[in-house]
């Protein structure tokens, strides 16, 4: 007999992406701003393709892949050369290793349509220098990497994004300067704490080893992460936003406390204030309180003591 067939759906390998064409340089692609941007030389090719211009880079990829957008969405919000030098300058940093944000916008060409996205051009990434030293760097090179990559990381999460995938071939040296390093592909990076408040932690099967698997947290192992609930406005404006791809509002670090959150108040008697005479050194009382966090109701310290006559 011959074998049966399998059941629709079940061993197809993924759906493959398609391949970024191949551009001829001097064609000319304007940005969501109407700015103009001159193609140079190619310098890489695959789902994203990359393109040099003068001091900056190009990546771009047809408009039904995908993690172009998902590293849009994180340059578009917290790489911008404003936000960055503004932190720099308030950690007394010369250099910070994220990419800047230069421009983006999409683009037609023979039929197809693609995105793209302009950065700050870069050189080549840690693990071929990693292997062209015959895999050992010297004991102070790789101190000043970590000391580099923690400003990195904490600028990244002050700004409300995990990267998810931090590995050396992600750590690409500058062009202009081989001494400073930037940590690159935004491509699995989310946004943990929107507004300021983490998400819920789920486990989702379906993204089970996400990333790089030698590098990979256990969490991701698990397909743990933020949850990806939202409400229906947040949902239409996330909708909006991917359309036009022009969100550049500002991160917004604000809680705001929930009904259900909010501290129930005791059925407490209120005391009544006993009136001290102006010559009391005591006559001025003042309240003590605690601020913990924006959005949060101030707690007293404790109930007030009974003054006995």
């Amino acid at each position: 007999m011959p074998p049966k067939a399998k059941a629709a759906g079940r061993g197809r390998a993924p759906a493959k992406r398609k391949l970024a064409e191949e551009f001829p340089p001097g064609e000319v692609l304007k940005d969501t701003m109407k700015k103009e941007w001159k193609l140079g030389a190619p310098i890489g090719q695959g789902a994203l393709g990359s393109y040099t211009w003068v001091r900056k880079t190009m990546l771009f990829e047809p408009i039904d892949n995908g993690p172009l957008f998902c590293e849009l969405a994180f340059y578009m919000r917290a790489a911008k050369p404003d936000l960055i030098q503004s932190w720099m300058k308030s950690k007394k940093l010369k250099n910070l290793g994220v990419p800047r944000y230069w421009g983006s916008g999409r683009h037609e060409r023979g039929g197809q349509r693609y995105r793209f996205m302009v950065i700050d051009r870069l050189g080549t990434d840690l693990q071929k220098k990693f292997e062209e030293c015959g895999r050992r760097f010297p004991r102070k090179l790789v101190l000043q990497l970590g000391l580099r990559l923690l400003d990195t990381l904490e600028y990244i999460h002050e700004h409300e994004y995990v990267h998810a995938d931090v590995k050396a071939s992600n750590l690409m040296l500058s062009h202009s300067d081989p001494n400073q390093v930037y940590l690159v592909d935004y491509g699995l990076a989310y946004r943990y704490a929107p507004e300021g408040l983490p998400k819920e932690y789920k486990e989702d099967p379906k993204k089970c080893h996400d990333g790089t698997i030698e590098f990979t947290s256990i969490d991701c192992h698990k397909g743990g992460g933020a949850g990806p609930s939202k409400t229906t406005k947040r949902k239409m404006a996330a909708d909006r936003a991917e359309e036009s791809e022009v969100d550049s509002s500002p991160v917004k670090k604000k809680r705001v406390t929930k009904k259900n959150d909010r501290p129930k108040k005791s059925p407490q008697k209120t005391l009544k204030s006993r009136k001290v005479p102006s010559s009391d050194p005591k006559s001025r009382l003042v309240e003590m309180g605690t601020q913990t966090s924006p959005g949060l109701a101030q707690k007293s310290r404790g109930r007030p003591k009974k003054t006995s006559t």
